[in-house]
């Protein structure tokens, strides 16, 4: 008797959308249903590490370079691949969700690398998650055009090598997508967001003297690079594509990855491109990780905590020796500010702010940063113009004056800043705004000048857990209690309410935003990730 075929995945609970059937066809399914078999059961076995691991720091407030890969980073004769050409020159990156707009204008930005979103820019709704891959399908057969209902303007991209070449993250290894199903279980969503691209678009970018290239969020350890590297094999072998073809940056944003830089770029080395310095994911997990550990590892307000912070210093020069020490690019953080139509004297000041940030990364020997938008796109290609000229890259830039200890990576207590009342509002405020957009599908969302994502959330609901568990005092003399964050909330909520009208704020989702935001400020069984229950919520 023949084997009896392999269950196909299941499409569930999701209405069916336009054109729906060019991304989810039989050949793709199956590819998605390989590489669930094959891999989410690692998947399952890492997550449960991260568990452990979260329990060992509770229990020691501590975190060290592992002894047992000591002879990786002691061995100075390996180097990750060299960059493929079109992944040579990052000095400007443009990071945002697939939405049809925005892959054009991101495309025609400038920057030299989009980050084309699935993970924190993306509210993982099924409509942006497969509409999302047809845009950049679309895209790359110059299939694509944009006119705003609203304003009539049309899109339409700009010739092929005037065109920002593409870098796609998928979501993290926490995260399933409950619409695809194999025999009941849901398909990790990065599993599916990988495979779908992968599958459709990998022999199309090559023609095109490009790769699929991808950015891998949320990494905790190199086992979990590990995991990805066997993916990549997988999938090469499987399609026929040359192995080394696929080329990965990893985000260390998370406590734990960088305390494993150098394994994560040894496990990842035939297909690895670079690390990229997040911030607010990597403060995010200080808390998650630390949150039982005292007074020294309270955080301030999160727009105190700059990138000059010893702690995070101590990070960035640590990830730029790394990288350059191994051939990798270093990739900075994000300039979020989102420039005012109306307010001349804010952007000039913000401005600033971004050129100084974007000097000091250039000049501190990173090879390239993150914009959130166009209008950015110049300020931080005239930093990196005026160290890099003609250079693609600084990677001759060693950085061997740089010296970091275990304990650097966690001095949190060397900033002189608290946490303020204002901070909490802030925090409230600013976390409302998010929950409630990305209820309504979306991930990346401008608040107060900004461009925030899901982390930003993340590090909001954090801190106020963080501040009350702490039992901080604020400087007007209140406590951070959950009574005090009720209240803050029940205030935020009526601002709204009054600055929208009662017809608009009942249109929205804002009820079941503040809510949301308290059950994960307050809960004393702290969530791993905001994302978890909210996206039980989602549409």
């Amino acid at each position: 008797m023949s084997a009896p075929a392999p269950s196909p995945l299941a499409i569930v609970d999701a209405e069916p959308l336009p054109r729906q059937d060019e991304v989810l066809n039989h050949a793709a399914l199956a590819f998605v249903a390989e590489l669930h078999r094959q891999f989410t059961p690692r998947r399952d076995e890492l997550l449960a590490r991260r568990a452990e691991r979260r329990a060992e720091i509770a229990r020691t407030s501590t975190l060290d370079f592992l002894p047992e890969t000591a002879a990786i980073r002691a061995d100075d004769s390996w180097k990750v691949a060299p960059a493929p050409a079109a992944l040579d020159d990052r000095r400007v990156e443009i990071t945002g969700p697939t939405d049809r707009k925005m892959t054009i204008n991101a495309l025609n930005s400038g920057a030299r690398v989009w980050l084309a979103d699935f993970e924190d820019a993306s509210a993982p709704t099924w409509e942006n998650v497969i509409l999302g891959q047809l845009n950049l399908i679309d895209a790359y057969t110059r299939n694509i055009d944009f006119t705003d209902p609203g304003t009539g303007k049309s899109y339409a991209l700009r010739p092929a090598e005037e065109l920002a070449t593409v870098v796609t993250r998928p979501r993290g290894w926490h995260l399933n997508e409950r619409h695809l199903q194999l025999d009941g279980t849901p398909v990790p969503g990065a599993l599916v967001d990988f495979g779908l691209y992968f599958f459709h678009n990998a022999q199309r970018l090559i023609d095109l003297g490009k790769g699929p290239y991808f950015y891998l969020p949320k990494t905790e350890s190199h086992l979990e690079a590990r995991l990805w590297n066997d993916i990549f094999v997988f999938a090469q072998d499987r399609l026929g594509i040359p192995q080394g073809t696929i080329r990965a940056t990893v985000l260390i944003e998370t406590i734990t990855a960088a305390y494993e830089m150098e394994e994560i770029l040894y496990e990842l080395r035939d297909h690895a491109s670079g690390l990229n310095a997040g911030r607010w994911d990597y403060l995010f997990s200080i808390v998650k990780n630390f949150r039982d550990g005292g007074a020294k590892f309270v955080l301030p307000d999160r727009n105190a905590v700059t990138m000059t912070a010893p702690f995070m210093r101590a990070y960035t020069e640590l990830l730029v020796r790394t990288c350059h020490k191994r051939g990798a690019h270093a990739i900075g953080g994000m300039a979020a500010f989102i420039p005012s139509r109306r307010d001349a004297e804010v952007n000039k000041v913000a401005f600033e702010k971004v050129k100084a940030d974007k000097d000091r990364e250039a000049h501190d020997g990173f090879d390239g940063s993150w914009v959130a938008h166009p209008d950015l796109v110049p300020i931080a290609m005239a930093s990196f113009d005026a160290v890099l000229g003609e250079r693609p890259n600084q990677k001759e830039r060693l950085r061997e004056d740089v010296s970091v200890a275990a304990g650097d990576l966690i001095a949190i207590d060397t900033l002189d800043a608290t946490p303020t009342y204002d901070g909490l509002r802030n925090a409230v405020a600013v976390g409302i705004r998010y929950i409630e957009a990305w209820l309504r599908g979306m991930g990346a969302v401008a608040i107060f000048n900004l461009m925030e994502d899901a982390a930003t959330a993340e590090i909001s609901r954090s801190q106020i857990w963080q501040w009350i568990n702490a039992d901080v005092v604020f400087e007007n003399g209140e406590h951070a209690t959950a009574d005090l964050a009720r209240k803050v909330a029940a205030e935020e909520l009526a601002a709204i309410r009054a600055e929208l009208g009662d017809e608009a704020f009942a249109s929205g989702k804002w009820q079941q935003a503040h809510d949301l935001l308290l059950q994960v400020s307050l809960d004393q069984d702290y969530a791993d990730f905001l994302t978890l229950p909210a996206y039980e919520q989602l549409g």
